[in-house]
């Protein structure tokens, strides 16, 4: 059985969150293959190479918002600025430590985010996020 959500870009400054996080969408039977960058412009350059580059486009970002450089705000706006055809079909979940009321009611409001839940990631996590998002149920008429 091949996973549903087929490709996963991570997008968080700190290597210990990447890695675990990694693991997590790895152990889950519906998230595919994941990758990882450090900063929202590593990002915004991975989503714009692979337009050209036909590579893997990620069905699904999950974006920490308190970064050095670019953070999760200022990339949500450059993401916004992009053509879209690179943008077409990507969800974004905010993933942080902050359960700011304001950040989250920001997030949903100024924003086309799916959702913004805590750190870590976590196999029942997942399993919300994919029932949410990706596996709407069918109800009965």
């Amino acid at each position: 059985m091949s996973a549903t959500v087929e490709f996963v870009l991570l997008i968080d400054d700190d290597s210990a969150t990447n890695f675990f996080n990694s693991l997590m969408l790895e152990r889950h039977k519906s998230f595919g293959n994941v990758s990882a960058v450090k900063s929202g412009l590593g990002a915004l350059e991975y989503l714009q190479s692979a337009a050209v580059d036909n590579c893997p486009k990620p069905n699904l970002i999950f974006l920490d918002i308190n970064m050095p450089g670019m953070n999760g705000w200022e990339f949500l706006d450059a993401f916004n600025a992009l053509d879209n055809s690179i943008t077409a079909g990507i969800k974004i979940i905010l993933l942080s430590t902050s359960s700011d009321p304001d950040e989250v009611k920001k997030s949903m409001l100024q924003y086309n985010v799916e959702d913004f839940i805590s750190k870590p990631l976590s196999l029942p996590l997942l399993d919300t996020i994919y029932s949410t998002h990706f596996n709407p149920k069918v109800h009965p008429m």
